[in-house]
């Protein structure tokens, strides 16, 4: 679903890649007979305010496995509530935002049952968002009313006011960023579901919000020949425990194309009997995290990881 948007001709591509034949769904696409010759449907298709329900609905009727790349964190929540008993298996925000940092946090707390803090840091090199993320991040923030969300106290709960501004020290060669706080992604509302924390801070790099609320409409330009944009990205999560620190970081080229061996990844562990469990649940409490991040090509994403992180953080 969605297979003519920017995210959603990666992920063909990445299914192509693999020697799997994708069924390419538009929004015109009648999707109870397309879904009847899939083995799973995976749904590009913004704003997912709209769109999640009706295709999971198909998807349950197909008896085939739902997963999606939504960054709305109020999907994610929905979904979750919703299809908790679904007939088959169901996975939001398998992507950027919300999979990868599920992930990192889950590699991170590793054997962990309870970690005091989650902190996860993003650093873009720039980010010239798609229509379809100016899109959906119109709808939450009306959904929000203009508020903000913070995961603090064991619960999502609303900040009016601006965000606030600080300082994170990234590892090399990012180094010390202007960063703003408590920008909360899809990923603090599918960590919460299997990983016991109370509190999760949320940072991104002062100029790729920037970016985002910049007026210039034009979206990523291609600079290879995937089609990826020359914008890098690095996520460092931190997880805290009676201070002892974890940390997990991964790096790579392009958020939007990074979405598509992600969630290619997993819907194929699922097909294969991997992480295949009725119901909703993340990728990171779906599958072993350092195994499938490792499983990735180094051109799509690095991971490195630490047992315990003495580093002084910001």
């Amino acid at each position: 679903m969605g297979a003519a948007g920017h995210t959603g001709r990666f992920v063909v591509a990445e299914l192509r890649r693999r020697g799997i034949t994708p069924i390419a769904c538009g929004r015109g696409t009648d999707l109870d007979s397309a879904l009847r010759a899939a083995d799973a449907v995976i749904n590009c298709a913004g704003p997912f305010a709209a769109t999640a329900m009706p295709v999971i609905e198909s998807a349950i009727g197909a008896g085939i496995p739902y997963l999606d790349v939504t960054a709305e964190l109020e999907v994610v929540t929905d979904t979750f509530a919703s299809y908790a008993g679904a007939s088959i298996p169901i996975v939001p925000a398998a992507a950027f935002y919300g999979g990868l940092g599920d992930l990192l946090a889950t590699a991170a707390m590793d054997d962990w049952p309870v970690a005091d803090h989650l902190t996860i840091a993003y650093a873009l090199s720039s980010w010239r968002p798609t229509p379809g993320t100016r899109a959906t991040g119109k709808v939450s923030a009306q959904r929000r009313d203009g508020r903000r969300i913070a995961y603090t106290g064991h619960r999502m709960q609303f900040r009016p006011g601006d965000p606030p501004r600080t300082e994170w020290t990234f590892p090399a060669p990012v180094g010390t960023q202007p960063v703003i706080g408590e920008f909360t992604m899809a990923d603090s509302a599918t960590i919460p579901t299997h990983l016991d924390t109370p509190e999760i801070s949320t940072y991104m790099t002062a100029n790729a919000v920037d970016d985002l609320r910049a007026p210039d409409p034009s979206g990523p330009a291609a600079v290879d020949g995937r089609g990826r944009s020359a914008q890098t990205f690095l996520v460092e999560v931190v997880a805290q425990s009676q201070g002892v620190r974890r940390r997990a970081v991964a790096s790579g080229q392009d958020i939007y194309a990074v979405t598509a061996p992600l969630v290619v990844e997993a819907a194929t562990r699922i097909l294969a009997g991997a992480g295949d469990a009725a119901g909703v649940a993340s990728i990171g409490a779906r599958f072993d995290a350092k195994d499938l991040l490792r499983s990735l090509s180094p051109e799509d994403l690095t991971p490195v990881f630490h047992a315990s992180g003495p580093r002084s953080d910001s």
